[in-house]
């Protein structure tokens, strides 16, 4: 474990974790955007980190689903030990030559890999690098990620997308907090022997994903 960058020790006794959204009550009455604040949990539900949304209320407002980010997760000490970058992208299956890409340091200033998202005219895909820009895994989202009444699932997948080693899922948290508020949870299932740089690279992925798929406030009903 000394090899591992400072503050993702604890990652590495971890297949399974949880991501939940705070509730901004100034969004939930004006229907602004206000920056996103995260707490990063394991499955028995402890904090491990804390996350925090940093950008312009232009973006927030303006750009909502596709603005840009930096992201800095700080550990319970308040130790930032992962930053995600997000430049702006198009959203769209129509413009493949400009598609969203993810940049997840840690420690932050140091490269741990690359969310990259994949063209494809019907399925959400996205592929894991490293940091040196190689492939290691894939994620498949559904056709449909409206997900009426139930959990949204996006596999995780071998570079072959044949075999599903774990998920990111969208959690479905009821009516009322899904139309009054973009407040989300989610999950995320890997194999707990998988390198804590790209379990760091999966927390932003899920990140990408919940502003791609689930900021407008009636998605994931």
């Amino acid at each position: 474990t000394h090899n591992l960058p400072p503050g993702l020790e604890y990652l590495n006794q971890l297949d399974r974790i949880i991501i939940h959204q705070q509730v901004e009550l100034l969004e939930a009455i004006l229907g602004t955007e206000t920056s996103s604040k995260y707490e990063i949990k394991n499955h028995l539900g402890q904090r491990v980190y804390f996350a925090v949304e940093e950008n312009d209320c232009f973006d927030r407002n303006l750009c909502s689903p596709i603005r840009s980010f930096t992201i800095r997760i700080a550990d319970n000490t308040g130790r930032e030990v992962i930053t995600v970058n997000r430049p702006l992208r198009c959203n769209s299956c129509w413009f493949p030559c400009f598609l969203q890409e993810l940049e997840v340091q840690s420690p932050p200033g140091t490269i741990a890999g690359y969310v990259v998202q994949n063209w494809d005219p019907f399925l959400p895909k996205f592929t894991i690098q490293n940091e040196s820009k190689e492939d290691v895994l894939k994620i498949i989202g559904p056709y449909a990620t409206c997900g009426c009444f139930e959990d949204v699932d996006f596999e995780v997948k071998a570079l072959n997308e044949m075999s599903t080693i774990g998920k990111i899922s969208k959690y479905w948290s009821g009516f009322v907090n899904n139309v009054f508020t973009n407040t989300a949870n989610f999950g995320i299932q890997v194999p707990v022997d998988l390198d804590v740089r790209i379990k760091a690279v999966m927390i932003g992925a899920c990140f990408l994903i919940d502003l791609m798929f689930f900021e407008n406030s009636l998605d994931g009903l």
